[in-house]
């Protein structure tokens, strides 16, 4: 399985069947999609306009709810959670999305804004592969994110949903959350994780810092 980080909180999964998956594609954050995208399924975190760009994608399946589904091989589990701290009165709800191809679970956390919850992470699960939003204003901010990413207690943790240098998105960059850990992997120049190369069978964490593609 590859993961490409198409920047905000959009992702391009690609499975080793060739499944292609990209999730929460935007428009407006100060910076473009690449063109011509295509993918065999487009997960939708919730409905707001840098999440569901779903005309950018060539596409015939749209998920957007808390279901399962399979596609190609590819089981698809959404979790209702909230995008704000008050039960979604703020800003609605946001679905967690459990992804499992290739023995491996990528969990995409949406733009959560719930405060850590015990019971939350139970139901989110054991995962492999953490994509955590980290920027804050409208989601869970650096401090939140850790507790999260060290409750979840992925392999693997992926930033997202932060401000880059031409991002216009009132959140924070990536900085305040990847300064509370040690030895961030900040190899991945092209945008991309081939996650063949990594060992999930042993207890160490990896954070990895993707550039977008």
């Amino acid at each position: 399985m590859k993961i490409a980080y198409l920047g905000h909180s959009c992702f391009k999964i690609t499975t080793a069947n060739g499944t292609v998956l990209i999730t929460d594609p935007y428009k407006g954050v100060g910076y473009e999609l690449p063109r011509g995208l295509t993918a065999d399924a487009v997960t939708v975190s919730h409905a707001h306009f840098d999440h569901n760009n779903t005309k950018a994608i060539a596409t015939a399946c749209v998920i957007d709810g808390a279901q399962t589904r399979e596609i190609n091989g590819v089981r698809i589990t959404g979790v209702k959670t909230f995008h704000d701290e008050k039960n979604g009165a703020l800003r609605g709800e946001n679905i967690v999305y459990n992804i499992v191809a290739d023995g491996i679970c990528v969990c995409h956390l949406g733009d959560l804004g719930e405060k850590y919850s015990g019971e939350l992470v139970k139901k989110i699960g054991k995962v492999d592969v953490l994509l955590i939003p980290v920027g804050g204003t409208y989601t869970i901010d650096a401090i939140e994110a850790k507790k999260y990413a060290d409750a979840i207690n992925a392999r693997v943790v992926i930033p997202m949903h932060y401000k880059p240098e031409d991002g216009t998105i009132d959140i924070t960059d990536a900085k305040p959350f990847l300064s509370l850990f040690d030895g961030v992997d900040y190899s991945y120049k092209n945008g991309e994780a081939d996650l063949s190369t990594i060992d999930f069978s042993n207890d160490e964490r990896k954070i990895i810092y993707l550039e977008r593609v």
